[in-house]
């Protein structure tokens, strides 16, 4: 079986480059980025001890940023080692000055896993979430460095709990110690003999709830909310947007809203501004004008997570594509959040869902109805607010409990 995945892999890295040819541009800095990988992936001096951490993109790396920073701190005397899979992850994070070395992860073959192992004296290797690369467990797992898992997340559904996985079963247990996000996780890995986990929670509510102590003020917003209550509904895209701007047309005078959509190309921002009459670009705003306009279009990257502190309550898009996004950067500072209905696979939406801090939406009439009740039902607006930051204060915290236990079964 060994045989058949290490074979699937070289094939899946054949289709990159296939699709890299015929102009396909996340396949071209994927397969660009691996291009002469072995020289940045070089080791000059055989004497430094490291600790690895691999994440699949930019969500898992905000996962494992709060333990990087606390091992740097902790234990200075490693170098960090990080490594991504995809190129929306690499890219931003390249020049990332907490890690000694960034690198993609060359493809999953033994031959690159002993490679990798031999050019660098590994002390502990993290890997986020549910990336989970068979050939470098085996091959970390034979050198007796040890492995683990941070903010691990399983499902009943995943193909590791199929009839027709016991080999893919088999690889979990080349793991030290997985760091889970839920019990159920825990439960799943218990009734396949795993039993080396420990409860932690999300390390991104760690990461999100620094990111909230440490907010910046943006005074163009503020100028451009001049008092009103607002509404930001954050990476947005087209179906949540049929609904967002019919709303925005009939919001209280009291209100205003901004749109931050995950796609900020000219001709997304066109289609957004082209069904609006009051509305103004981040991009046009200036310090010393304040604008009148009921709607702000966010058309650059980077600010959103700073700015939900400025909302009322959130709309978080992605629920009517293929799942929500980030929901903990609005809920770190109380919002209230309304996101569409693909959301099962993010703990915190299921449970916030469940104890009313959250609400999931699926059409125009549900979106009018929950957003005027927060408007106009205070008493409903500020239960829902305390429950999220009640959940936020109860969440935070895995990191310290991860590198604790790190302290405990691996560096003394």
């Amino acid at each position: 079986m060994n045989l058949i995945y290490s074979f699937a892999i070289r094939c899946y890295s054949g289709a990159i480059a296939l699709a890299s040819l015929f102009g396909n541009k996340k396949a071209q800095l994927w397969w660009k980025g691996r291009n002469r990988q072995w020289e940045k992936l070089r080791n000059d001096n055989t004497s430094d001890e490291w600790v690895w951490f691999h994440v699949s993109s930019l969500g898992e790396f905000e996962q494992g940023l709060p333990v990087m920073e606390a091992m740097k701190q902790k234990f200075p005397q490693y170098k960090i080692l990080l490594t991504f899979f995809s190129p929306s992850g690499y890219e931003p994070r390249k020049n990332f000055q907490l890690a000694d070395k960034v690198a993609y992860m060359p493809s999953d073959t033994l031959h690159n896993a002993k490679r990798l192992v031999r050019n660098f004296n590994i002390k502990a290797a993290f890997f986020v979430k549910y990336d989970f690369w068979f050939n470098y467990m085996k091959v970390l797992k034979n050198n007796n460095i040890p492995l683990y898992y941070i903010s691990a997340l399983l499902h009943p559904d995943h193909y590791f709990f199929k009839f027709y996985a016991s080999w893919f079963r088999k690889q979990l247990k080349n793991v030290t110690h997985y760091f889970v996000q839920n019990e159920e996780t825990a439960t799943l890995l218990k009734m396949i003999g795993i039993e080396d986990t420990t409860i932690t929670g999300d390390t991104r509510f760690d990461r999100v709830f620094e990111i909230a102590k440490k907010s910046e003020s943006f005074p163009e917003i503020e100028d451009f909310i001049n008092g009103r209550k607002c509404i930001i509904a954050g990476s947005s895209w087209q179906p949540d947007e049929k609904f967002l701007i019919p709303f925005s047309k009939k919001m209280p005078d009291n209100y205003c809203m901004i749109i931050a959509p995950h796609d900020i190309s000219e001709s997304h921002i066109n289609q957004i501004t082209s069904q609006l009459d009051d509305y103004v670009l981040y991009s046009q705003l200036t310090k010393d004008r304040k604008q009148k306009a009921k709607v702000l279009i966010v058309d650059v990257i980077g600010i959103l997570k700073k700015i939900y502190k400025y909302a009322r309550f959130a709309y978080v898009g992605g629920g009517f594509m293929s799942s929500i996004h980030n929901t903990q950067e609005a809920l770190v500072f109380g919002c209230p959040v309304v996101i569409g209905p693909k959301y099962h696979r993010f703990v915190e939406a299921v449970d916030l869902v469940e104890k009313g801090g959250m609400f999931s939406v699926t059409n125009q009439k549900e979106l009018d109805e929950i957003f005027e009740k927060l408007i106009n039902d205070e008493e409903f607006y500020h239960k829902a607010s305390g429950i999220c930051q009640d959940y936020i204060q109860l969440s935070i915290g895995a990191t310290e409990i991860i590198v604790d236990n790190l302290q405990l079964t691996v560096y003394n």
